[in-house]
């Protein structure tokens, strides 16, 4: 049970030290003004000292007059003020960098927030890289990420519901939407899901994701990770939900389609035919960073009559001197392009990239000269990796890296047969995903030909006058009725 005030000043005193366990860092001041005792206390580095000095410190000691709780919060005023009768609510917030302010005797003690937040300022995001567009990436603290938002979305129907999660070190969650546009069920599934936690701590955005996703046993996220406040802002705009974590500089965005991890904002800044070229083509380099792998050690393993005549002499010179099995060999070059590219994520950014072009580089010509691998599996190593590369999101990458082990496993096994089996397997398995409840290969299945446009091409913008059906926005069109016939007006002349 929390004690309550009022208490004498030895007690109240010896009471805060204990709930922070005899922190060293507790400053405890004790100020006789006119006969009464005036006890100040806050964690040092929690508050910010010129603020205090000035703001605070300076006004009791200079007042001549009696104070009370209701002079302190009209003689301070400051924005963030509250007071409090219990010990641990009074502790939890000078946590958090407020500073507590106790008469000695009086119910309640009064509170105001200084905090003194540490955090970098807004940089280029590293994650995540744009050609075109805003190159500004969140940053650790909530509110200038808040503050980001609000500058990007300045309407007052933007809603930021505030959650606090956490039994044991709470964390304070931002739910971000549109009121006018986001779908209400959308909202309440998001809503429900962080409220329902009864986790100790969420340590970062990504731990939240897990948390509250629909499916924890596939390899495909099915909530966007992003630092980019563009592509945040842009999610919002289209009627999607997002969530914000207190200490965390990566946002997440549901619900979700498998087509949306291969999305860039750097596709709107780009005209729609050149957005609709390099977007397929992620599609594409997905397929073959699947299925490239697998095809060769099929061939080699079951079928060499679909192999051209002339291909076929240059591939069986390349794997006379190699002494495994089209199989084995493949897998050993993928762990060896995975473990290239771990090390060079691990080390430093200068020397990461050295060793990861240098390593590929000796590693794949000692490879061939010893007769390990051949040169045409090196090739097809190298595109898939590329391929692989292509997805904006890092974990769709990831996720679309280790699918191909057990293809390859399959089509060593029974060749082509185990690749069709491999992937009717995937397709089943992506039918049955969701992302907050809604269909993961939206807008194929349930088939939804107008959002062909927001999801596998581009359209120009005239042209895309409706919000995808899949989102079930409360507003689908994004245009007044005048404003598209101004458009349709123009589009004829």
């Amino acid at each position: 049970m929390s004690l309550l005030l009022p208490m004498k000043k030895e007690e109240f005193l010896s009471s805060s030290k204990d709930l922070l366990n005899q922190s060293p860092d507790l400053v405890q001041k004790v100020f006789n003004h006119e006969g009464r005792l005036i006890i100040v206390q806050f964690i040092h580095y929690q508050v910010n000292k010129d603020q205090l000095e000035d703001e605070i410190l300076e006004v009791i000691t200079k007042s001549t007059s009696p104070w009370t709780n209701d002079e302190f919060m009209n003689k301070i005023p400051m924005a963030s003020t509250k007071q409090e009768n219990k010990m641990d609510s009074i502790i939890e917030q000078m946590i958090h960098g407020s500073v507590c302010i106790y008469l000695e005797g009086e119910k309640e003690a009064t509170l105001f927030a200084l905090p003194q937040q540490e955090h970098r300022s807004l940089n280029q995001a590293e994650t995540e890289s744009l050609v075109f567009g805003p190159q500004v990436s969140f940053t650790e603290s909530l509110m200038t990420n808040l503050n980001v938002i609000r500058w990007r979305l300045d309407t007052p129907d933007l809603v930021t519901e505030k959650l606090i999660v956490g039994e044991r070190i709470k964390s304070e969650i931002r739910i971000v939407y549109l009121k006018s546009l986001a779908n209400t069920e959308n909202v309440d599934t998001m809503r429900q899901r962080i409220s329902d936690l009864q986790v100790s701590e969420v340590e970062d955005t990504s731990v939240l994701g897990q948390l509250i996703e629909d499916s924890s046993s596939t390899v495909f996220p099915q909530l966007i990770f992003t630092e980019l406040p563009d592509r945040f802002c842009n999610a919002i705009s289209k009627g999607r939900v997002g969530v914000m974590v207190d200490k965390s500089p990566t946002m997440l965005i549901g619900p979700m389609n498998l087509f949306s991890f291969f999305e860039s904002t750097e596709d709107l800044y780009m005209r729609w035919n050149m957005g609709s070229f390099i977007r397929l083509l992620r599609f594409i380099s997905m397929a073959l960073s699947i299925i490239l792998t697998p095809m060769y050690v099929a061939a080699l393993t079951f079928h060499y009559e679909i192999i051209p005549s002339t291909l076929l002499v240059s591939l069986g010179q390349s794997r006379s001197t190699v002494p495994f099995p089209p199989v084995l060999e493949a897998l050993l070059l993928e762990i060896l392009i995975e473990l290239l590219r771990e090390a060079g994520a691990r080390l430093p950014t200068k020397v990461g990239q050295t060793m990861g072009i240098v390593g590929g580089i000796v590693l794949g010509q000692a490879a061939v000269e010893a007769g390990f691998t051949s040169n045409i599996l090196i090739i097809i190593i190298a595109l898939s990796a590329l391929a692989s590369f292509t997805a904006p999101s890092y974990l769709m990458g990831t996720a679309i890296r280790i699918i191909r082990f057990p293809m390859i496993l399959l089509a060593g096994a029974w060749g082509i047969i185990g690749i069709v089996f491999a992937l009717s397997f995937l397709v089943i398995h992506l039918l049955k995903q969701k992302s907050l409840g809604r269909p993961y290969l939206s807008p194929i299945y349930p088939l939804q030909w107008s959002d062909f446009n927001e999801s596998i091409f581009r359209v120009p913008f005239q042209k895309n006058a409706k919000r995808s059906k899949a989102l079930m926005t409360k507003d689908e069109s994004r245009y007044s009725e005048s404003k598209a016939t101004e458009r349709n007006d123009v589009d004829r002349l």
